[in-house]
């Protein structure tokens, strides 16, 4: 009986599945049915009938194209969690030049309007991405579409020959209804491998895309190069510099009362090695901002218990991974792991914290989208007032940039009233 409301349900999901793979997959070829059927009405004695179907044809086509491609694209990645990446290219920023033009990537307008104008229909037609939503709209009909219409197809079957007397006509309805309940739980599915096939982007395409995220982050690793080179000789001119020379005229002072004031010379020798033990404390601290010396002796798992201790948050680690991992990514999940924590007390809020590390062995890398690996997962969670998102030059972009260096995702789900739950995962082959 159980097996029974089973195959029931998955067969009544399936009919709705298919009927939508059949609609979505038809609006295209009832966009040419429609030209035709336009064209045998407007008679074939106007020389001008064909034109209002080609029309008809090359706009409706064109217009519907991509709206479609997407759509298949939400479908596939709602029913099984197949992301298809779109690969569309992305308008960049329209700049005022010093001569009082915009310059959009492409030419030059006289304004803001025109150049945006302008840039809008150049990607448009120069786009790669849009012969391949063409040929997939020519292709999908004749192949998953026809397949998600078997059930549709059956059930109309069952329904005009179960209502006609004649056996032939009910034979055939029955006929109709069984493949239309064998055939719906199957039926829909068909459009994920064309979707994958044909509607990803091509090497070429993706291969650009790669190159254009590898140049914006090399760019920004040479920004935040230079601000934590600018932020280390801050900190040494600022802090260890200033009190070592005022180490040194202490002494040279205490040197020249030794033999006339040895009492004033014992004091000045006192604050000499205090300002010697705060200069070492400062080093230290600048050294810890480099690269903490727990998470260079004794791993990422350590050094995050030991940030967890130092934090006025109450927080809880729990960690499934080795003890140590490649350096860098030790180093970027762990500062990662600092900001999110950082940001937990200064602006959510929050009282509590929950940080996990874990192995997934089902991780895809987020830069070339092919091929599994091993993922370092890390779940930070915390009861704060919630509302964080990531903003343009804000610091979880800056996180996210940072761990798509590494092939790494950034995932935020942080509701208003909280909590907000962070998740990090960078693919990692020694664990």
């Amino acid at each position: 009986m159980r097996q029974v409301v089973s195959w029931g349900a998955s067969a009544c999901v399936g009919f709705v599945r298919a009927c939508a793979v059949m609609v979505v997959s038809m609006l295209i070829p009832a966009v040419w049915a429609a030209a035709v059927a336009l064209g045998i009405w407007w008679g074939a004695a106007n020389p001008w009938s064909w034109l209002a179907p080609f029309v008809l044809v090359s706009v409706g086509t064109l217009a519907l194209s991509r709206p479609v491609c997407q759509l298949v694209r939400h479908l596939v990645a709602r029913w099984t969690a197949t992301a298809i990446p779109a690969g569309y290219r992305q308008a960049g920023p329209v700049t005022r030049m010093s001569t009082g033009y915009w310059w959009n990537g492409f030419g030059y307008e006289r304004t803001s309007r025109d150049a945006l104008m302008d840039q809008r229909w150049r990607i448009r037609w120069q786009d790669p991405a849009n012969w391949r939503d063409l040929r997939f709209t020519a292709i999908v009909p004749f192949t998953a579409g026809l397949v998600a219409a078997l059930p549709p197809a059956g059930v109309a079957a069952a329904v005009l020959g179960l209502g006609q007397p004649g056996p032939v006509a009910r034979v055939a309805g029955a006929l109709g209804l069984v493949v239309a309940v064998a055939g719906a739980p199957y039926a829909w599915r068909p459009v994920v491998p064309v979707a994958v096939r044909f509607l990803r982007p091509s090497p070429a395409m993706a291969l650009a895309d790669r190159v254009d995220e590898l140049t914006a982050q090399r760019a920004d690793t040479t920004v935040a190069q230079a601000a934590e080179i600018r932020r280390i000789e801050r900190d040494l001119h600022d802090g260890a510099q200033a009190r070592l020379v005022s180490l040194g005229l202490s002494l040279a002072t205490a040197e020249k009362l030794l033999e006339t004031d040895p009492e004033q010379a014992k004091a000045l020798m006192r604050e000499a090695r205090t300002g010697a033990a705060t200069s070492l404390t400062e080093l230290r601290e600048l050294v810890r901002g480099i690269n903490p010396p727990v998470l260079s002796e004794r791993g990422i798992v350590d050094a995050v218990r030991a940030l967890a201790l130092d934090s006025p948050l109450d927080v809880t680690v729990g960690a499934d991974v080795p003890l140590r991992l490649d350096p860098p990514i030790e180093s970027a999940v762990y500062f990662g792991i600092a900001e999110l924590v950082t940001n937990a007390v200064k602006h959510a809020r929050a009282t509590r914290a929950r940080i996990s590390l874990t192995r997934d062995g089902t991780g895809t890398g987020a830069g070339t989208g092919a091929g599994t690996s091993t993922c370092l997962v890390v779940e930070v969670e915390d009861d704060g007032r919630g509302g964080a998102e990531v903003r343009a030059g804000g610091g979880l972009a800056g996180l996210r940039r940072r761990l798509a260096a590494f092939d790494g995702t950034l995932e935020i789900t942080s509701p208003a009233g909280g909590p907000t739950r962070v998740k990090m995962a960078v693919p990692c082959e020694s664990l």
